[in-house]
Parts: C-alpha cells; structure tokens; sequence
C-alpha cells in the first residue's frame, strides 16, 4: 500500500533527476556502440572467414532476440536489485562479449560473442532502463525524458558507428571491437557512482511531483522471475497486448533488422564504399535524435495511437522505394530517404511506452519489456531472413519490399489499440 512521501519538497537548482537521466543518456549510447556495429563488421569478417551473410545474420538474430527476452526479466531485476546493479554489470557483459571476439576463429563463436554476451547484456539495459528512469523519477515531462533516453542509442550510432566503421577498415576489424568494449567500460563506473534505484533515495521527489499529493510507491518484493512472468500472463489476456507487441515486433524488424543490419551490406552490393554507408547510417541516428525526443514531447500531447499509424505510414513508404534509391553514391534522393527514416527510426518507442503506463498501471514497466522483447524477436526474424533472401536470390529488394508491407499491417495494429485515455478497470 503506498504511503505518502516522506522526502523534503525542496530540491537544488537541477534536480537529481536530470543528473541521473544524463548518466542513464550515456549508458545507452555506449551500450548501443554494437546495435549498429555489425552492419560494419560483417564485411571484414567475410573478406578474412569467408562466412556467408546468413551465418553471420544467424548470430546478430540470436543477439537481437536476448536482447528483447531478457528485458522484461531486467524490469523485474531492476524493482528487486536495483537500477545501477543491473545496468553495471550489463555493461561489463557488452564489453567482454565485443572484446572477446577478437579470439574468434570460427562461426560458432559469433553466437557466444555477439550472441549470449552481447545480447544479455544490451538486454539488461535496452528500453526498459529508459522506460525505469521516466517513470520513478520524473512525473513532468515523462514523454520527453522516454524520448530523450531512446535517442541514446541514436546518439551512439551517430558517435561510434562511423568510429567503428574507419578503424575495422584501416586497422581492422579486431580494433574495432576493442573500441565497443572500451566504450561500454568507460560508461559502468559512472552509472554505479550516479544512478540511484528511487528519488527517495536521494532524499528529494520526483520531479514535478506535487509534495501534497505524492506517493512513495511501495518497494517490489519477490522474485523477478516471477514478477516477470506475472506480468506476462496479465497481458496476454488483453487484446491491447497484442496489437501493441505485433506493431512493436514490425517496428524492431524494420530498423534493428532490416537497416541496421543490413544497409551498409546492401549500399555495398550497389557499389557505394562502406565508409559512406556507415555515414548514411549514422546520419539516420543523427536525425533520429530529432525525432526521437520530438515524439516524446509530442506523446506528452497527443494520441500516442494516432502517432504510431503516421510514422508507421511514413516508414512502409520509405522502405518501398529504397530498391531505385541505392546506387554507388549518395544522391539527393537517398539523402531525403535518411533524413526520413532518421526521423521515423525509433520515433515509436515514446508513444508505445506511454500506451503501456496508461493501460497497464504499475506493471506498464514490465508489460513494455514484453512488448519490447516482441520488438527484438521481430528484428532477428528480420535480420536473418534478409541474409537468406540476399543469399537466395542475390539482392534485398524482396526484403526492403516485404518490410513496406508489414509497416502498413503495424499502422492498422495501432488504431486497434484502446484509447490511452481508458485505464484498464480489470487491472486492479
């Protein structure tokens, strides 16, 4: 049962809660030094193994599945051990993983390396810790704050991606991903001296709580496992669950795995250097920062449901004319289709997570891991059925193709999605 807040109202000129999402800002863009870095790295190790893209997919596919299944159970981790616990040691996984694939000398261990290790680690972190620190330290600006923490990642592909992408060429891939995993432990000691689980903790509310008004909700007990899986079962149940996570499973198979997979091997296919495509894939995090935090302040204003249908609507069109965009250099038309999908990118993530709060209550947290795990399965089904189609039919136009049309299927998802004003009654 919640009780009133016993903190002070008064709080210094920034409040801690800036402090903290600054740290959480640079967790996620360290973290997301190897969301992009396979698009970079498949090349080199093909040009030395001689591995064929779906080999290579295979392993990227199982990182982006842990990546999603593991975040619900890190939301549960999270309420019981705490925040920085569990995001420090997700950030050691994510550098051993990176800096221990340089010992790689055949195929299999890309699904230990890239696999297991990587993809538990970025897992543990991922949407859920963005979605934490918005909702327990902030009660203003919650959908700008989502906003701001999502284009974290942006602002990681934007900053280490090109990084990444100049070295596995000049130096080698090997350097490369010793630089992920540098970046990942520069970002841990950080987050353990900042991060703290609860604005109670450091003796002030959340910012914009009313002092008269709030409420110390009460601390999660009982296993995370089974707070993970309870969470499950009470949203499997409802059909807004379900038009959310399928939407939310294209959203992922259409970035994760689609572009950010698969874009610098396609431009390559085309002609275009690796160099220039890795640029093109960082302007799209560049313009994703934009519109990343604007969704979220836009979330903050209107129906996160109508939201969702335009970008999806502007996403399936992108994707169905980028087969006559590529070419072996950038033109003005693929600039227009970057700054585009830059824009549109993750753009989904703060209307959703708003969705999941104001339909679910307290386990939204949670409920959005799952939905953010469906995201993941979505973009590993993605990443490795392009591969199969490049391998098969020796392009990926039937790719960017069948990805236009699963956008048009998530735009009409997220109309079925009951209206955000409506709070589930049977929740309680």
């Amino acid at each position: 049962m919640s009780t009133r807040s016993p903190v002070r109202a008064s709080a210094p000129r920034i409040h801690p809660a800036w402090w903290v999402a600054a740290v959480a800002f640079l967790a996620l863009l360290c973290a997301s030094g190897f969301t992009a870095a396979p698009g970079a790295l498949m090349v080199p190790l093909h040009q030395e193994f001689g591995w064929p893209t779906s080999v290579m997919s295979l392993a990227v596919s199982l990182n982006l599945v842990l990546f999603g299944v593991v975040a619900p159970f890190a939301a549960a981790l999270m309420d019981r051990f705490g925040m920085r616990r569990v995001v420090a040691s997700a950030l050691v996984l994510v550098a051993l993983g990176s800096g221990g694939s340089i010992t790689m000398t055949a195929s299999w261990q890309l699904l230990i390396f890239w696999g297991v290790l990587i993809g538990t680690g970025t897992g543990a972190m991922a949407l859920v810790f963005a979605a934490t620190i918005a909702n327990r330290w902030f009660v203003e600006r919650r959908g700008l704050v989502m906003g701001m923490l999502t284009s974290g990642s942006a602002v990681g592909q934007l900053a280490i991606l090109p990084i990444v992408t100049a070295v596995a060429e000049n130096v080698g891939w090997r350097a490369a991903s010793l630089t992920i995993a540098a970046a990942a432990l520069i970002a841990a000691p950080l987050v353990w001296a900042v991060i703290r689980d609860h604005p109670e903790d450091r003796g002030v509310l959340p910012y914009g709580a009313d002092p008269d008004e709030h409420e110390v909700a009460p601390r999660a007990t009982g296993g995370a496992v089974r707070r993970a899986l309870d969470g499950l079962a009470f949203a499997v149940r409802r059909r807004t669950f379900w038009a959310l996570a399928i939407a939310f499973a294209i959203c992922g198979a259409t970035t994760n795995g689609l572009i950010g997979i698969h874009f610098i091997p396609s431009a390559h296919d085309h002609g275009m250097p690796s160099t220039t495509a890795a640029s093109l894939l960082a302007a799209v995090g560049a313009f994703n920062i934009l519109g990343t935090v604007g969704s979220g302040w836009l979330t903050d204003k209107i129906d996160p449901r109508k939201l969702l249908v335009v970008y999806y609507a502007f996403r399936g069109v992108s994707l169905l004319l980028l087969p006559w965009l590529l070419s072996d250099q950038a033109h003005p038309s693929m600039i227009l289709f970057i700054v585009v999908y830059g824009l549109d990118w993750v753009a989904t993530v703060p209307p959703t997570a708003a969705l999941c709060r104001r339909l679910f209550g307290e386990r939204g947290t949670i409920v959005f891991g799952w939905v953010f795990a469906c995201h993941q399965i979505g973009a590993a089904t993605a990443a490795f059925t392009a591969g199969v189609i490049r391998d098969v039919f020796g392009t990926y136009t039937y790719a960017w193709w069948s990805g236009a049309a699963i956008c048009a299927i998530a735009a009409v998802l997220s109309v079925l999605a009951k209206a955000p004003s409506t709070v589930l009654a049977s929740q309680r």
